[in-house]
């Protein structure tokens, strides 16, 4: 444990896991602007060191499998709690929530209950409150063989979905469009499952397919009542699989405002019970109105909010530890454009030997390339492997339309050559 400085009389707010660099400092670094920031993490700090107050390492209880040591974490937290007046508690990191909402639960604070977080963490009681509550989803079943999957599916009608319960960016999930694919999918997503935390393995859900636009909502949760903060349009490709190879965000876009889908966003939230924090939500716009997808207990992923913040100027770690903390937060925004980031995947699965971004002043609106693997890195695709992506491209501009082509534009000068 170390212990560099004082608090402030605002209180110290505790993050259980940093994540990747890349991915999550401008996470870490918004909150330390709002709260002196103590983290519990799996690895000693480096890179996270100029943004905390003070850090305590608690190891895995599985490393391959991301298996939190539930009891450690939290008797760490009770440790700071007994050294420094601790006043929120949070997580972005989606094997941490439950966890996370435990800590709360132990201290006293505010933030998710354990309740809310597993809802969300395990897609099967997301699936059962929402039906329960009328609410609009995919019609679906539970199912622990192949051969219930395919008499599901067969009384679905194709195509389906099917997926894992308690996994997350779309690892595992895959479209089948006729009864010969199941067998194969149900082994996919299973296997998939039974990579991440035994709590949530075993048993697959069948899903209706349901058809229209994915769109992803970031949105805060004040005691119990939610606000949306940033929409993002996605892309997803390397089809049967989800992978997701694009998002775009506006400041203006009229979704935020369209009172049928924030409706439904509200009364899901109430639904499973869910406190304090930021959620991500994913909905699918369908000729019935919008569907829901499933409700993360988290921040987005795949740097959304950093888009959100780049359209808006609104700040999502800010936001994150005025909530841990139990403070409504406010937030005015400072800018007004469309944000766009494009992940590039290889076409087969190989070996890097070299990976070549265009520089900003190439590309009229690119704000950033981002190389993400060095050479010598082995991507595969899925089901391989997934999320092995070799680039990400960053644009502004206007309009959706100007967003979307000079990310075009950008892709088209990256390249990537595998060792032979």
């Amino acid at each position: 444990m170390t212990d560099d400085s004082n608090p402030t009389d605002d209180g110290v707010v505790i993050l259980v896991g940093s994540g990747q660099r890349a991915y999550r400092e401008y996470l870490l670094a918004g909150a330390a602007r709002r709260r002196p920031i103590w983290i519990l993490d799996a690895a000693e700090p480096t890179w996270q060191q100029e943004y905390v107050l003070g850090s305590t390492t608690v190891e895995l209880l599985d490393r391959a499998r991301l298996v939190p040591d539930t009891e450690g974490l939290i008797k760490a937290a009770e440790a700071v709690a007994a050294e420094h007046r601790v006043v929120g508690v949070f997580s972005y990191d989606e094997t941490l929530v439950v966890t996370t909402a435990l800590i709360a639960e132990r201290l006293g604070l505010p933030g998710l209950t354990s309740r809310g977080a597993d809802n969300c963490r395990n897609k099967h009681n997301t699936r059962q409150l929402l039906t329960a509550a009328g609410l609009p989803q995919p019609r679906f079943a539970y199912v622990t063989d192949a051969g219930t999957a395919l008499a599901t599916a067969d009384s679905f009608g194709y195509p389906v979905v099917l997926k894992p319960r308690g996994m997350g960016a779309s690892i595992g999930v895959i479209r089948v469009d006729g009864p010969e694919g199941i067998r194969e999918a149900f082994e996919v997503a299973d296997a998939a499952g039974r990579g991440g935390n035994s709590d949530y393995e075993g048993g697959v859900l069948v899903e209706e397919c349901v058809m229209g636009p994915e769109i992803s909502i970031d949105g805060a949760v004040f005691d119990g009542a939610w606000t949306p903060l940033f929409l993002a349009h996605k892309e997803v490709g390397l089809a049967p699989y989800f992978e997701e190879t694009g998002h775009v965000v506006s400041a203006t876009d009229p979704l935020l405002a369209d009172e049928e889908l924030l409706g439904v966003l509200r009364d899901a939230h109430r639904e499973l019970g869910i406190g304090y924090g930021i959620t991500h939500t994913e909905v699918k716009l369908t000729g019935r109105g919008p569907v829901i997808i499933e409700v993360n207990a988290r921040l987005g992923g795949d740097l959304i909010p950093y888009l959100g913040s780049l359209a808006t100027g609104v700040q999502p770690g800010e936001i994150a530890a005025d909530l841990a903390a139990g403070v409504r937060p406010e937030w005015t925004p400072a800018e007004s454009r469309t944000v766009g980031i494009r992940f590039l995947y290889p076409p087969e699965n190989g070996t890097v030997r070299s990976v070549d971004v265009p520089a900003p002043a190439d590309v009229p609106g690119l704000l950033e390339t981002n190389v993400m693997v060095a050479p010598g890195a082995t991507l595969l695709l899925p089901p391989e492997g997934y999320l092995s992506r070799y680039a990400n491209l960053i644009c502004a501009g206007e309009s959706f339309p100007g967003c979307e082509e000079s990310l075009a534009k950008a892709a088209a000068l990256t390249t990537i050559v595998l060792a032979g």
